[in-house]
């Protein structure tokens, strides 16, 4: 990552030492992926951290207000575009629910399988490049996180059409089923994710990787608790919470959902998470693509839909975080009010409490370890 540092002179500097303002991420305004963190540092050593949110603002709930429920789910994924199939049901399940729909059998298994292969995704892209060398340079564990990336992109293309944006999703089920032999290239991409994982454990366990993670960024469960820290982050402290288990919905009340728990709350431990649910969503996956069922997989709707007048919330596990969605209506074909609970935004208030004592040589693997998507946050 590109880093610049905004020096300053901050209200607490004659004692604490030097206010400094880090740009982390592309730095030029219309580039998405930028966050900004204030750092106050006693010589090498970080003392306070706070994150500054609004530098990439997206107004997407008010967008989202100014379309009807159909085109709302074109938008609903750009918010996190690596949980972007999570995010779609979940607003989908929102008005779904608004309406008493009842989503066909084979529609809520292809979705699970979908949003278990987006968690997938997701975990690989922020896990590749902890695979890297001291140097940068690229390993073998990176080319074969790489190659697993890519096999899982393929088959999530497949079956929406998009590599990024899928907008799969539809009220009342999918767009469209998935294409004829999708489900042995998805075994086959799941086989090549059996590899990488592989690869990954094999740094992530190494004497070198543990020496440079190990009690650093550290997170109680306490702190992560109070600040609404949910996913890998939440559960590598302790937080014994994972939506899929505790309030299931499509068909994960069929599968066996063990949460990928530590109790250190370091930045090794959110990495072993991570990797944890790498191997479990493997296991997920698997467990869904023997159990598809036959039929349609959405339903026929009237040209517009329209949600009765009242409010629901609805929220699923998205790849870091809980995911929540507060709609209410008043009986028209657009929502009056769409609210979003998006884990990245509860998530990164945490680097206030962890990052406090942490080296600034550090910082790169402390916040590699803490993963967040920046539109999440500004959304």
């Amino acid at each position: 990552m590109s880093r610049q540092e905004i020096v300053g002179v901050g209200a607490g500097a004659a004692h604490l030492g030097v206010d400094r303002v880090v740009d982390l991420g592309p730095l030029h305004p219309s580039a998405h992926g930028a966050y900004r963190l204030r750092l106050t540092l006693d010589g090498t050593t970080i003392t306070a951290a706070e994150p500054l949110v609004g530098h990439l603002h997206r107004g997407a709930e008010k967008l989202f207000e100014v379309r009807d429920y159909r085109q709302v789910l074109t938008l609903a994924n750009r918010h996190d575009w690596l949980a972007a199939f999570c995010n779609e049901v979940v607003v989908a399940q929102a008005v779904e629910r608004m309406t008493g729909m009842d989503v066909p059998a084979r529609a809520l298994w292809l979705r699970t399988l979908l949003c278990e292969l987006n968690r997938l995704l997701a975990h690989l892209i922020f896990l590749t490049p902890l695979t890297r060398s001291a140097e940068g340079g690229s390993t073998e564990a990176t080319r074969s996180a790489q190659v697993g990336t890519q096999a899982i992109q393929a088959v999530m293309e497949a079956a929406s059409g998009g590599r990024i944006h899928f907008m799969a999703s539809r009220i009342g089920g999918l767009r469209e089923d998935v294409p004829a032999g999708w489900t042995g290239q998805t075994t086959a991409a799941l086989s090549t994710v059996d590899t990488a994982l592989t690869a990954i454990m094999s740094t992530v366990d190494s004497p070198e990787f543990v020496a440079g993670y190990r009690g650093i960024g550290m997170l109680s469960a306490a702190d992560a608790m109070a600040l609404g820290v949910t996913g890998p982050a939440g559960r590598a402290s302790g937080l014994d919470f994972d939506l899929r288990r505790d309030s299931p919905t499509l068909a994960y009340p069929e599968l066996a959902v063990t949460p990928v728990l530590a109790t250190e709350g370091d930045a090794l431990a959110r990495v072993r998470c991570l990797a944890g649910e790498v191997e479990q969503s493997l296991r997920l996956a698997r467990h869904c693509l023997t159990s598809l069922p036959p039929g349609p997989v959405n339903l026929r709707l009237p040209k517009a839909v329209k949600a009765p007048e009242g409010s629901v919330y609805t929220w699923g596990e998205a790849p870091l975080g809980v995911s929540g969605v507060h709609l209410s209506s008043r009986g028209e074909k657009t929502p009056w009010r769409l609210k979003l609970r998006t884990p990245s935004f509860n998530n990164i208030q945490a680097l206030a409490a962890l990052l406090p004592g942490t080296p600034v040589a550090a910082l790169p693997a402390v916040l590699g370890s803490f993963a967040v998507i920046v539109g999440d946050v500004d959304k």
